[in-house]
């Protein structure tokens, strides 16, 4: 590819977006909200210099933040000096021009083992605590709070809105 090519390609959702009729922020995040609910996995991408990751994980979705338990793995090679991670969640069987997914951006925390979150979070997930303490190996609970979600829904379209609509998460 040329580098005019390159610059095409990539400027593809950009462009298209500038013509795209928008939905409300807040349909658009009751849509988001019921996505992940009904969702329970995810490829979390991490990456630091030369070194990228991309892992399938089970996650729950609750107080606007994605709540991922975890074993360990290379991921925490990108964390411990890259904390942006991207995610995706998606429909496994979509057909073409029947496309639902979500890529989201944000920041990972390692939440402190059995702190009030922690717990918390494994309440959320019917996980006693006291099978979480008696594990070999621990448990770690990455936190995810997403910056922007990018939506891609191509029944938006039925309602006359773009496909793809963006989401910033408020601060």
């Amino acid at each position: 590819m040329t580098e005019e090519q390159y610059k095409q390609a990539e400027s593809f959702w950009t462009r298209k977006d500038e013509a795209e009729k928008k939905l409300d922020a807040d349909v658009l995040y009751d849509w988001i909200d019921k996505f992940l609910s009904s969702h329970k996995i995810l490829a979390l991408a991490t990456a630091a210099g030369d070194f990228v990751r991309c892992t399938p994980l089970e996650y729950s979705w609750h107080d606007d933040t994605i709540w991922i338990f975890t074993e360990g793995g290379l991921k925490f090679r990108a964390l411990r000096e890259n904390k942006h991670v991207s995610a995706a969640v998606f429909e496994t069987n979509a057909s073409f021009g029947g496309l639902k997914s979500l890529q989201i951006e944000g920041t990972a925390e390692i939440v402190e083992m059995f702190s009030d979150a922690y717990k918390k979070a494994a309440e959320f997930r019917r996980i006693p605590l006291k099978t979480l303490k008696k594990l070999e190996e621990p448990m770690w609970l990455l936190k995810i709070t997403p910056s922007e979600i990018t939506c891609l829904n191509s029944d938006f379209k039925k309602d006359e809105y773009g496909s793809r609509q963006m989401y910033i998460m408020k601060k």
